[in-house]
């Protein structure tokens, strides 16, 4: 259920869709541009998210400091944008529902993670029996 949880919050970040001018476009495209977009304020924000894509593919996937530091580096380069650009601009379901899976998913991530770190398995061992 962990893993599960943790992909699909990562898969709905991924294509959470930004509209543009003419089409939108997927998030993980938004970020990749940026990066290398020299002289964008929006250019460390996009590394962050990258970051903490990065990071639930480390070693140290499961450690909770971890995956709390993972969704806020995630979470800054969509509230940065949501800071710059009128609120208006993101009431799409393209964008709300991927969101909200990401954010939900994730938090069940962290939640799931907390809950094995704290209760060992030889708790859960005794109330199987």
């Amino acid at each position: 259920m962990k893993n599960i949880s943790r992909i699909i919050s990562i898969i709905s970040y991924l294509i959470i869709i930004l509209a543009g001018e003419m089409i939108g476009i997927p998030f993980i495209l938004w970020l990749f541009f940026t990066i290398f977009d020299f002289g964008n304020i929006d250019q460390i924000f996009a590394i962050f998210g990258v970051l903490g894509v990065g990071l639930n593919f480390s070693k140290w996937k499961n450690k909770i400091l971890i995956t709390i530091i993972s969704f806020i580096l995630m979470l800054s380069p969509i509230i940065a944008r949501m800071s710059q650009v009128e609120i208006e601009k993101f009431d799409y379901l393209a964008f709300q529902i991927p969101l909200t899976f990401f954010i939900v998913s994730y938090l069940l991530f962290i939640i799931i993670n907390i809950k094995e770190k704290l209760l060992p398995t030889t708790v859960s061992s005794k109330f199987s029996k």
